[in-house]
């Protein structure tokens, strides 16, 4: 997927992938993919997503009807982290932001 957001392009076979979520299965309406990826050049990160007409990925198709979609998010590393933190195992999380964790 390749979006061009404020004058910047985010390519998902140009980024690195970072961890990928999924729930549900392709063709149901509440089907997400989401992969978090970090921009090689400006290491800017974001959510390469897709989903069913019942998700934050729908589009409205006309009045009352929706349909899956698809979408790129960029995010503050913050953002990623918290992203990071919900979807992807405490290794995977700790190799790509080590820097913001701290022993309890």
């Amino acid at each position: 997927m390749k979006k061009i957001i404020n004058g910047k392009r985010y390519d998902t076979e140009k980024a690195t992938l970072i961890g990928k979520y999924d729930y549900e299965y392709p063709g149901d309406f509440n089907y997400i993919s989401e992969g978090l990826y970090i921009t090689p050049r400006s290491k800017i990160y974001f959510i390469a997503g897709e989903g069913g007409a019942n998700t934050k990925y729908r589009e409205t198709v006309s009045q009352n009807t929706w349909s899956g979609g698809e979408m790129i998010q960029p995010l503050e590393k913050e953002d990623a982290f918290e992203w990071a933190q919900r979807h992807l195992t405490p290794d995977e999380v700790e190799e790509h932001f080590g820097d913001m964790i701290e022993d309890a």
